[in-house]
């Protein structure tokens, strides 16, 4: 049997860094915005702003792949970093695009909205990391943001409470839920673990435990973010 994103988020490393985190974890991936996705049941306009917000927010994080990219010494990292850049710009926020046509959004109109507080923290937060630092301070820093979406959608396919009929979120459980993403967060996972073992992981735990613990809570005042939007 195959194993899942559950199975090898508890593996090595990585599964010492999320434990680390403890309850700022659990509180990110089964946030009350995740909770509300998998019901179907999450207000429009809190999707709207999060779906807008993360399509900046994606263009920031290709800059960190490129910067990745940058960090690498190996060849094969190079190439993993500019693929990773490569699926977010033709890929991931082509799927924003396509969302956001339906509410009479271009892309040019989106690129030009303005960025929330939460969104340059977060983004700026994990390029500094990564220009403070090697690759394995910037993988840590971007593993958050890459486990954590194929782990919520893992959950919420398993959820007795999920609705999949008929719940207008079901494309983008689809898209975290799919076999392609789940096989690029394991091998997010298997290379962090690896790269601490070359780059004296042991040694920089804490400080990077550190580091993973701001990226996940960032991640969590990301989806509140959006659940604040119906209040504005």
């Amino acid at each position: 049997m195959t194993d899942t994103i559950l199975d090898n988020v508890k593996k090595g490393f990585f599964g010492r860094l999320r434990n680390a985190v403890g309850h700022d974890w659990t509180n990110y991936v089964s946030h009350p915005f995740v909770q509300g996705l998998g019901r179907g049941d999450l207000p429009e306009a809190a999707f709207r702003y999060y779906l807008e917000q993360d399509y900046l927010f994606l263009i920031q994080f290709a800059r960190a792949y490129a910067l990745a990219a940058y960090k690498s010494e190996a060849l094969d990292d190079m190439r993993q970093a500019a693929a990773s850049m490569m699926s977010i710009i033709n890929h991931e926020m082509q799927l924003h695009v396509d969302y956001c046509r339906d509410w009479g959004l271009t892309e040019a109109g989106m690129a030009a909205l303005p960025e929330a507080m939460e969104t340059v923290a977060y983004t700026r937060y994990v390029i500094d990391v990564g220009m403070r630092g090697d690759l394995l301070d910037l993988e840590v820093a971007l593993a958050p943001c890459i486990v954590g979406y194929a782990e919520i959608a893992d959950r919420l396919m398993a959820a007795p409470s999920t609705r999949l009929d008929g719940n207008p979120y079901r494309a983008w459980l689809d898209n975290y839920a799919c076999a392609s993403y789940e096989a690029l967060a394991i091998t997010t996972i298997d290379k962090i673990n690896i790269m601490a073992e070359r780059r004296g992981g042991e040694a920089r735990f804490a400080s990077l435990a550190r580091t993973f613990s701001t990226a996940t809570r960032l991640e969590g005042a990301f989806w509140q973010m959006g659940l604040d939007a119906t209040r504005r």
